[in-house]
């Protein structure tokens, strides 16, 4: 266990997850997406996002709350650590290098279980159900969701099937991260201009048949067939959007400065 990264009090993970320490891989992984949602919601509150693991744990474990990639996987690659897997976490870029080249600014985790290199990931928002082994070519339906790894050039490639096409999520690349390297992708994605995470509220939660996310006051539900329903919130039902995306611990004081974020209404 490498200690750049933290250590982990692993009973209040578990309670927090409903995970068991027996539970394999892909049960414990599932669970922290079941329980812990994507969402950006302290940047939009002006407080900033911590990538310390106390910081991450007291936020997650005991307040209640998500987090968007860097928190989720710290969280994630610690409590796996706990369990006795050997992780790497890697630093990847969004979409396919050979088509549009990105920083590396989205933390994943590789984890090895039975032999095999797996990618572990429950902190895209729109992306795995479980984690895939890194296998060339190869296929996996997760759900109503169907995935595919790639060894390309620019380093391993997920891709998910999307209304019969195949979409490039992100492709990590061998080099290794460090510990700095996530302090400054965080430090990017949470207060640079040109990050949409710095632009308006995010929150996503993926289960097995469906994708549901609230950017700003847009709320939309997607399949792998394509949309199912997209509607506008107004600012009254901002605190129970929030709360049946799995956020409902968020004071009265954090939902009223949340909505003043919130784009006027079209």
């Amino acid at each position: 266990m490498d200690e750049q990264w933290g250590t982990l009090d692993l009973g209040e993970y578990l309670a927090r997850t409903g995970a068991s320490a027996d539970d394999d891989l892909a049960t414990i992984h599932r669970s922290q997406l079941a329980t812990v949602p994507f969402e950006n919601l302290d940047v939009m509150l002006g407080r900033g996002v911590s990538v310390e693991l106390p910081d991450i744990a007291a936020k997650i474990q005991g307040d209640g709350r998500g987090g968007y990639c860097y928190e989720h996987a710290l969280l994630l690659g610690a409590a796996l650590e706990q369990l006795g897997y050997e992780v790497e976490r890697r630093l990847a870029r969004i979409g396919d290098p050979a088509v549009q080249p990105r920083p590396r600014s989205h933390l994943v985790l590789l984890v090895q279980h039975e032999g095999q290199t797996w990618l572990a990931d429950t902190g895209f928002g729109a992306g795995l159900i479980e984690p895939v082994p890194l296998v060339d070519g190869a296929e996996v339906q997760q759900g109503d969701w169907r995935f595919r790894t790639d060894r390309t050039a620019h380093g391993w490639r997920l891709s998910e099937q999307r209304v019969g096409q195949w979409a490039s999520l992100y492709t990590v690349p061998d080099e290794s991260t460090y510990f700095v390297d996530v302090v400054g992708a965080n430090h990017v994605t949470s207060t640079s201009p040109t990050s949409h995470f710095t632009h308006g509220i995010r929150v996503q939660r993926k289960d097995d048949q469906v994708l549901r996310w609230l950017t700003g006051r847009v709320l939309r539900v997607d399949s792998p067939a394509g949309p199912v329903s997209e509607r506008t919130i107004a600012d009254d039902e901002l605190r129970g959007v929030l709360a049946d995306l799995g956020l409902p611990t968020l004071s009265a004081d954090e939902v009223d400065a949340l909505v003043r974020t919130l784009p006027e209404p079209s």
